[in-house]
């Protein structure tokens, strides 16, 4: 009788295991793409996003869940403004986010953590490092479990989830070389009309021009658009290089920023801080991108306008912080500039 109960739970414990691991596979299925397309946006690792929604949801069984599109068991917190729920946790009916949708669950979980200084850190490891980011989310106070990082390690190593975060990694290379691949083919059709002298000094340009092992094509007259202005072209040398005594790139449109915050050891968030960008996945257009935080003033004092310039143009070109320059010349982002006239560099001294 005894054998018989042991074989009987055997089996269902089998049973148990079988059906846990079928929610978890399913979740993956629904939900990896999700965490791909976060991952490339906001740089937080495809393995990790998973993992958390995997674990805080119930392989997407919860309650909170299955009501309100919570994945990643977030509560309302101050600067909350959108749909609530209330449910159990530490205490009894606490106030948590409610999403209209997973995608929008997803998205709202990695701006949760850029936005928070205490996670800024994290943002700094390398996006295959899934242990640093588990230990670094339970140090940061994400959750309460003593044993948090470790579940989550356990899934991302029980499920392979550091397959999709280099998954990531590849979309956004991929998606930088066809950039690259583009504009090859761009200048190659540009050739079909011209004599063939005229042909082969373009394609020789094209060589000099196009290195197909990175990421950025150099040495390039180039335009640094924003939304308001078209300023002048300038050229720029490959690689890094400084203004004002900062350390700046210049990378072309359609290139990743992830990529770039990761080529350069910095972390997604600072290099959007760095250089004052509005949300972006990849660049708008051909920009100078600095890889640490500009000076508050300039090399020189006045910068005169030339052109239909900005005070975001200006601010890139001469390696000073946004902010400054509103300061020093009590101007708002979007005033409106005209040739000739003069933009402060640096505080003005009483006389």
């Amino acid at each position: 009788m005894k054998s018989v109960l042991v074989i009987l739970c055997i089996q269902l414990l089998s049973i148990s295991g079988f059906s846990q691991k079928e929610k978890a596979y399913n979740y993956i299925t629904k939900y990896k793409d999700a965490a791909i397309e976060e991952m490339k946006r906001s740089g937080v690792p495809a393995s990790i996003t998973l993992a958390q929604g995997m674990l805080e949801s119930g392989y997407g069984e919860s309650e909170l869940c299955k009501k309100s599109n919570n994945h990643f068991g977030i509560k309302c917190k101050p600067d909350w403004k959108g749909a609530t729920s209330f449910h159990d946790d530490d205490e009894k009916q606490e106030c948590f986010r409610a999403y209209s949708s997973a995608a929008e669950s997803y998205k709202d979980h990695s701006d949760f953590l850029r936005s928070r200084p205490w996670y800024s850190s994290l943002f700094n490891l390398e996006p295959t490092n899934y242990e640093g980011w588990a230990y670094g989310l339970k140090k940061a106070g994400y959750a309460t479990e003593k044993d948090y990082a470790q579940r989550l390690i356990s899934i991302i190593n029980e499920y392979t989830l550091n397959e999709h975060s280099i998954a990531a990694l590849k979309k956004v290379n991929n998606h930088t070389q066809n950039s690259v691949n583009e504009q090859i083919k761009i200048k190659n059709e540009s050739t079909l009309n011209l004599p063939i002298t005229e042909v082969s000094d373009t394609l020789i340009e094209i060589e000099d021009t196009v290195d197909l092992n990175k990421e950025t094509v150099i040495n390039q007259q180039i335009s640094l658009s924003t939304d308001s202005a078209k300023p002048k072209k300038s050229i720029y040398p490959a690689g890094v290089f400084t203004i004002n005594h900062c350390k700046v790139v210049f990378a072309q449109e359609g290139t990743s920023l992830l990529s770039l915050a990761n080529n350069y050891g910095i972390s997604l968030s600072d290099l959007i801080q760095f250089n004052e960008l509005h949300e972006m996945e990849v660049l708008d257009t051909d920009r100078l991108i600095y890889i640490e935080k500009k000076l508050k003033k300039g090399s020189k004092d006045l910068y005169i306008v030339t052109d239909k310039e900005n005070l975001e143009y200006i601010s890139q070109v001469e390696g000073v912080q946004l902010e400054s320059l509103l300061i020093y010349n009590k101007l708002k982002t979007d005033s409106s500039l005209k040739k000739g006239d003069k933009v402060n560099l640096r505080a003005v001294k009483v006389k």
